[in-house]
């Protein structure tokens, strides 16, 4: 076929396009519409307007990108391979959706450098974008001077109808509109179709004038299509638009140039076929053979590798002199950039000993937030409308709010999900802040997907849940999580702690600031009511995970293990048993995950095989515990809802008492 004669603009289109569907019908797996029809803003976005350097995927100032719509990831793929970023080569592109290439199915971070978020569940991505948009307007506004800027960049989404369809986005667009995010622009590929066919099936709702309720600025470029130079006008608009987030419908054609299948649910989720990829090539004046591309287009995109090396120097020049100028100021920002924490940071963390006053873990918590927050300046977050119940303010330091981007107490509103979601963005934008982010233990039910993508995808967030037990009181089953530990413990790369007293709590905030440190998650689970101090606790101690607080002497008869409230119950039926000549051993178990990291000579020296009988105790479901108790064993558990009552009565109807914890342990000593 002869190569129709086009412009270099249209040459770098179709080499989107065609790299999209090349790789997809070699894979036999893929989405080529959105990368068919989001090829034209794409090229526009990153062309024109993106501030990158291909060679340094981090650096620092980067403008951020993210594909919400990440089932269309081959065209990230082919905007990152063709600008010369080395993570995406042609074997990679090649290698779409195979094992150990870096072009999985959907975008991931871990995976492919130049990739901000991963975004496999729709709305997740845009969600994302306001925590990262937000990250930098924080950032702009703890470090810029009005004579010196080295934090500016913006953030940049693609979305699709599916984004706009979930319920996170929502909640992460209406807050990103209360908060006036004005370098967050997202362009809209609104092509009216999904999964199951034309949206009219199930949306019909006017994008824009929602988004406008959420307090974006809104535009719209009737052809997306073909029409560059209005992309191009939409975006250098939003730009101009510092006081609110931009969104900008951009309607297209799914599978652009598709002679059969475009505009079709066809082309959403499955290869073209080789008679259509025929037909498309020449619709399209495609004259090139898979995987070639135009020398002049990828001249055109390589000329991305000189800008950005000049973007760099050019921010690297400021900081010099914002060095020289504010030597104080930088000197904080290359710590908090660079990730680093001061070598003391543990120390400020408070001990307590038994004759301390008990307090509700919750307590502890608000505790641990605010000894941290002076000594960890990246340290931001808040609640999802509970901050003075689940006590996560930290005082003095302000509301983060539209032109108080500086402060860091964040009133996310009752949006879990999206909660979830921004704080994975603020994490994921690599400055060294370390979101946390808190709700009732039962409302992770709300938010699990988020909770469930900081662990995948590396994400440095520390998760605050309080009322972890029917020990909540009169709110009622609703309210009292049942099954929610073991099924958080179920998540992969996440580390769930529930700690037993103040001593405890100070070792879940060091696992935790140490492990958003590296880039992994935590979540820690904290009581309403009140519970003693226990002799024996450590901070040190929840780092293994597990550990002894009440030595047997000799070989135990009997271990009793508890995790938060329960613990304090196993350390008095120990003492009644000790009474009775029995030998006791108590384990505090605050963390499965921790205790596993162990080596296998530490786990026998706290659960010794020859010790079978043993009773753990937990207000929550069984789930997962015949691990730790063996055949011989048995639990004081809840495997039923809870009911509306005082704490405490529920606490003792369904058998969280010493009494009851006494009985079970008799009634396995005699077994």
């Amino acid at each position: 076929m002869v190569v129709a004669t086009q412009s270099v603009e249209e040459l770098c289109i179709n080499s989107i396009r065609f790299l999209a569907v090349d790789a997809i019908e070699k894979a036999k797996s893929g989405h080529p519409g959105l990368p068919m029809g989001a090829a034209p803003m794409a090229f526009v976005l990153w062309d024109q307007f993106m501030r990158f350097n291909p060679k340094n995927p981090k650096w620092f100032n980067r403008d951020r990108f993210v594909l919400s719509a990440g089932h269309g990831s081959m065209l990230q793929y082919a905007l990152l391979h063709l600008t010369g970023y080395d993570s995406v080569s042609m074997d990679d592109i090649k290698n779409f959706r195979q094992w150990g290439s870096s072009t999985p199915g959907h975008p991931e971070n871990f995976e492919t450098d130049g990739i901000e978020v991963t975004t496999g569940p729709l709305g997740q991505g845009i969600a994302n974008g306001v925590g990262l948009a937000l990250a930098e307007a924080h950032l702009a506004a703890k470090f810029n001077k009005p004579d010196a800027t080295i934090v500016d960049h913006y953030t940049y989404v693609i979305l699709g109808d599916g984004c706009n369809m979930e319920g996170v986005s929502g909640e992460a667009a209406s807050i990103a509109g209360h908060w006036g995010l004005g370098k967050l622009i997202a362009l809209y590929d609104d092509n009216h179709i999904s999964i199951d066919g034309s949206t009219d099936v199930a949306f019909t709702e006017d994008v824009s004038k929602r988004f406008e309720a959420y307090g974006w600025h809104v535009l719209h470029v009737e052809n997306g299509n073909t029409d560059l130079e209005a992309i191009a006008a939409a975006i250098a608009e939003a730009k101009k638009v510092t006081d609110k987030p931009t969104m900008i419908k951009v309607t297209t054609i799914i599978g652009y140039g598709s002679p059969n299948k475009c505009n079709t649910a066809g082309i959403h989720g499955a290869a073209l076929g080789g008679d259509e990829v025929k037909l498309t090539r020449e619709n399209l004046g495609w004259g090139y053979e898979p995987f070639e591309l135009p020398p002049e287009a990828v001249a055109h995109y390589r000329k991305a590798i000189e800008r950005g090396a000049s973007y760099q120097a050019e921010w690297e020049a400021a900081l010099a002199q914002y060095k020289t100028k504010y030597p104080q100021e930088s000197a904080e920002f290359e710590a908090l950039t660079s990730n680093k924490l001061s070598s003391d940071w543990a120390s400020v963390l408070p001990t307590y000993t038994p004759e301390d006053k008990a307090l509700p873990t919750r307590k502890h918590s608000e505790n641990c937030l605010n000894k941290l927050a002076p000594v960890l300046p990246g340290l931001i977050g808040g609640s999802a409308d509970l901050t003075h119940s689940n006590l996560t303010e930290l005082k003095g330091l302000g509301d983060f709010q539209k032109g108080q981007y500086q402060n860091r107490n964040i009133h996310f509103g009752v949006r879990e999900h999206g909660m979830g979601a921004i704080c994975n963005g603020i994490a994921l934008h690599g400055s060294g802040l370390i979101p946390y982010g808190a709700t009732f233990l039962i409302f992770t039910d709300y938010m699990r997907a988020s909770i469930r993508l900081s662990a995948l995808s590396r994400a440095g967030v520390v998760w605050v849940m309080t009322h972890d037990s029917v020990g909540q009181g009169e709110d009622g089953p609703t309210h009292q999580p049942i099954e929610t530990l073991a099924s958080l413990r179920a998540i992969p790369n996440l580390t769930v702690i529930r700690p037993a007293d103040g001593n405890e709590c100070s070792g879940a905030y060091k696992v935790a600031i140490e492990r958003a440190n590296q880039s992994a998650p935590s979540l820690l689970a904290f009581s309403r009511q009140n519970l003693p101090n226990l002799p024996g606790t450590s901070i040190e101690g929840v780092a293994k995970g597990a550990y002894t607080i009440v030595e047997a002497q000799g070989t135990p008869d009997l271990i009793l293990i508890g995790t938060g409230s329960e613990v304090s119950l196993c350390v008095e039926a120990a003492k009644a048993l000790e009474s009775e000549g029995k030998k006791v051993r108590v384990v505090s178990m605050p963390s499965w995950e921790a205790f596993e990291a162990q080596d296998a000579a530490y786990k026998e020296s706290v659960f010794p095989k020859a010790v079978a009988k043993r009773l753990a105790v937990e207000a929550a479901a069984s789930f997962g515990w015949h691990k730790y108790i063996g055949t011989e064993g048995d639990t004081v558990t809840l495997d039923r809802y809870g009911a509306s009552a005082p704490g405490g009565v529920c606490m003792e109807k369904f058998g969280f008492s010493v009494e009851n914890v006494l009985e079970k342990a008799k009634a396995l000593l005699s077994a």
